[in-house]
């Protein structure tokens, strides 16, 4: 099933509008980066399955993932109507019923405590992207940016809340939870590179500050993490059905229905919240299976198709796994050794304390478990729909499936123009322009910790009409 809509509204637009913040585009401090990992002593591996749920319901996971109460607890929505909608028509993505007939589709309205109709941000806010012009459901959203000061925005969002309810209120009470998380991680999910993506830390940031065992709000953190925030490209979500562990370093092993409502940890109260979560992400992970990567809009060169085919098998098949008929994924690892990108991200989840936290918590003790399990190295993801998922690597480095395939070209720092239809055909990703510097709205650069283009150079011995029939064929996956 492929989800194409019209184009959609920018929705970060809508949500600087709904909590005014200050923008500051400073870098974060480095100093208590981890060293990187070395010898790792082995090439590849390839990681098991674990024991899934595999008797969710399609229709009833698209609902709730559209208009469920998984975060648990946001904004009245009094507030979001007032202050973000602003008689806006709806973008009709998610075509919902009731009160979110007109909400944008990255935000839902939904009941929190007290009954309150209280208003967060969706799965959609970054596992739905517009490419071409059109919106794509399950398409990871590169065209985010964390670049602001979150405490501020947390700060505004308090005061705006004191004046217009007081504490005492019933709209404090839904709001508490989700005003109590995003405070805390508000200091470590700014980035310093546009279309980064924090996930990870700012679940991290959340649990430092949940109890272990029912899941509750400790205002004294579990832990302590570094100040600089590891961000990523955001992977589509149609590679869940063929993967045995979750993240770009197979770090989520287990049950995915506990490793999927991640998000979830920015707002429910407490366990209880939790396992209803996990409960109807059983339905949610069937709605995920039914997904298909849209096809490739444009002409593709087939004279080019059975050479780049047979050049694909030899080079990228052993990591990436084999189409068409005998398409078969091996879930391999790939060691930071071989693979050489940037290693700060997997060196930094070898030793963080989220992961000792998470295997003795509510999520590894109760069935259904999961657990995580970091690995030296990323794993090498399945390629469909690759020629919508730019940019490239797990960092997001490298703008053009060309210049992944020819390490010698690829730029250190490289410009996109911030629009969704602006697309290369010939390269595969987006159209840039190379720039002397990081300094610009939709400028990354490659020089900072954790952004690095290097690596992944199995391309580099191929001519470039041999990378031409690779590419060739990758439009067809």
């Amino acid at each position: 099933m492929v989800l194409y809509f019209p184009k959609a509204i920018e929705m970060r637009k809508i949500w600087l509008v709904l909590f005014t913040g200050v923008l500051l585009y400073a870098c974060s401090s480095v100093k208590d980066l981890p060293p990187t990992v070395t010898n790792t002593g082995w090439k590849a591996k390839s990681i098991p399955a674990s024991p899934q749920q595999n008797d969710g319901d399609p229709e009833a996971g698209f609902d709730y993932i559209s208009n469920g109460d998984y975060i648990g607890s946001g904004i009245p929505y009094e507030v979001f109507e007032k202050r973000a909608l602003k008689g806006k028509m709806a973008d009709g993505v998610l075509d919902r019923p009731g009160i979110n007939e007109k909400l944008p589709y990255t935000f839902t309205a939904f009941k929190g405590e007290g009954g309150v109709e209280v208003v967060n941000g969706n799965c959609f806010t970054c596992h739905a992207a517009e490419i071409d012009g059109k919106t794509v459901l399950g398409l990871g959203n590169s065209f985010s940016d964390f670049r602001i000061s979150f405490k501020t925005l947390a700060k505004a969002m308090d005061l705006g809340m004191k004046v217009r309810f007081g504490k005492k209120s019933e709209e404090w009470a839904a709001y508490k939870d989700f005003r109590d998380y995003f405070r805390a991680s508000a200091p470590y999910i700014k980035t310093n590179q546009p279309g980064a993506n924090p996930a990870a830390v700012l679940a991290e940031a959340c649990v430092m500050h949940r109890n272990p065992e029912d899941l509750t709000y400790s205002e004294k953190p579990n832990y302590t993490i570094p100040d600089y925030a590891i961000a990523t490209d955001v992977p589509p979500l149609w590679h869940l059905k063929k993967k045995n562990a979750l993240y770009y370093t197979a770090v989520g092993r287990g049950d995915f229905t506990k490793l999927l409502f991640q998000a979830s940890v920015l707002g429910i109260a407490d366990t209880t919240a939790a396992r209803n979560a996990i409960t109807n992400f059983k339905d949610v992970i069937a709605w995920i299976k039914t997904i298909e990567p849209p096809a490739y809009p444009y002409d593709i060169d087939r004279q080019y198709l059975t050479k780049g085919a047979i050049l694909y098998e030899k080079n990228c098949s052993e990591c990436h796994g084999s189409y068409g008929l005998h398409s078969d994924y091996p879930n391999k690892v790939v060691s930071l050794d071989a693979i050489k990108t940037d290693p700060l991200y997997a060196s930094y989840a070898m030793r963080a304390p989220i992961v000792e936290w998470y295997n003795e918590s509510w999520f590894a003790t109760s069935e259904p478990t999961s657990y995580f399990e970091p690995e030296a190295g990323y794993i090498a993801p399945p390629l469909d729909g690759i020629w919508a998922t730019a940019p490239y690597l797990h960092n997001g480095s490298v703008p053009t499936l060309e210049d992944l395939l020819n390490s010698y070209q690829r730029p250190t720092y490289w410009k996109r123009s911030g629009k969704t239809e602006d697309y290369d055909r010939e390269k595969v990703g987006w159209n840039y322009t190379t720039e002397k510097n990081g300094k610009g709205k939709w400028n990354y650069d490659t020089t900072l910790p954790g952004y690095s283009n290097a690596g992944h150079y199995y391309g580099d011995h191929l001519t470039a009409d041999e990378r031409k029939a690779v590419i060739e064929y990758l439009k067809t996956l």
